[in-house]
């Protein structure tokens, strides 16, 4: 049995908490938030389950004092600068850690001092840390690079990611500006509350796995504009407004462009689907029709990656690191 101890409780730590209830061999029995309104409320209950005995507790050393778990489940921030104290603290234990924190999918270029802080706390508590989830951490990175596999060459690799998001959750069309006039959306973009984060990051660990030295890389917001008023169940959408947003991730070497990620998320798009598109030898041209459920995909990616954590040699990981992660029961 894994014991897992989870640290963050929002929407997507409580999911993840659902999901590893349906596990066999697999279970939660810490947690750990520092939310007034959950801390001493039972685990089981708060994730939509039965009441299970587990506590959730304000700290990791309240939470740990009558059982050692295996393994961390980290869902806290997406950012490096915040999450690398969580991830000393924790590491600081002897436990290896799988997060969901989008600049941890490969952050030594994002900073370099953090991710060696981060690389050496790990190998000296002998146990190994890793970022992922479906988008940064397998449909916009990993998977095009093991599709590379099979190549004897490659020239140039493309991913789209295109997302109808009129059945999304209303906290993910506001996440993405559906609704908002063209100035609001500038001003969001602006202060960089309005981005798919992750996307430099997936561009900089497919090049790392290709041998590519980037001279530059673009990050390129723009709004989906309505051209028509739209309706929903949910949101009515005045013509001239933003539907949603269109994110480019353009790398390139020696000024030629290498890694192009499209990220496209808007209510009433045609169609939802995921392409890797490598041009190279042989052309490889995979397409996921209807597109991957980034909420289930997150939760499953991060329960899946356990077991290949726990036989990860020490330090600070990639997806392209650690052994292959498959499905488990």
């Amino acid at each position: 049995m894994i014991k897992v101890i989870q640290i963050g409780l929002g929407p997507l730590g409580q999911k993840i908490g659902r999901y590893l209830n349906e596990r066999q061999g697999v279970r939660t029995i810490a947690a750990v938030d520092k939310s007034p309104g959950l801390i001493g409320r039972d685990f089981g209950e708060i994730c939509g389950l039965d009441r299970n005995g587990v506590l959730i507790r304000e700290n990791i050393e309240a939470a740990i004092v009558d059982e050692r778990p295996d393994v961390a489940i980290l869902s806290t921030v997406s950012d490096l600068k915040r999450i690398t104290g969580q991830i000393e603290e924790i590491v600081s234990h002897g436990i290896p850690i799988v997060s969901t924190c989008e600049e941890l999918s490969y952050p030594w270029d994002c900073d370099a001092i953090l991710s060696n802080r981060i690389d050496e706390a790990a190998q000296k508590a002998n146990v190994a840390v890793v970022g992922t989830g479906v988008n940064p951490g397998f449909l916009m990175d990993a998977l095009p690079t093991f599709l590379t596999a099979v190549c004897q060459d490659v020239q140039k690799v493309e991913v789209n990611r295109f997302q109808d998001a009129r059945f999304r959750r209303i906290p993910f069309q506001k996440k993405i500006g559906a609704g908002l006039d063209l100035n609001q959306f500038e001003a969001k973009k602006q202060d960089g509350s309005l981005r798919h984060v992750g996307l430099t990051e997936s561009m900089q660990l497919i090049a790392s796995r290709m041998g590519w030295n980037l001279d530059k890389v673009e990050d390129i917001i723009e709004p989906v504009v309505a051209e028509q008023d739209v309706q929903t169940d949910s949101i009515h959408i005045s013509k001239g407004k933003a539907l949603g947003v269109m994110q480019t991730g353009n790398a390139y070497v020696d000024g030629s462009l290498k890694i192009q990620l499209k990220f496209k998320a808007a209510v009433g798009l045609p169609e939802s689907y995921d392409e890797v598109c490598i041009k190279g030898t042989p052309n490889i041209n995979s397409k996921i029709h209807q597109g991957v459920n980034g909420d289930i995909a997150t939760c499953a990616i991060v329960i899946n990656t356990i077991p290949q954590i726990l036989r990860s040699s020490p330090g600070l990981k990639t997806m392209a690191d650690i052994p292959l992660v498959a499905f488990f029961s």
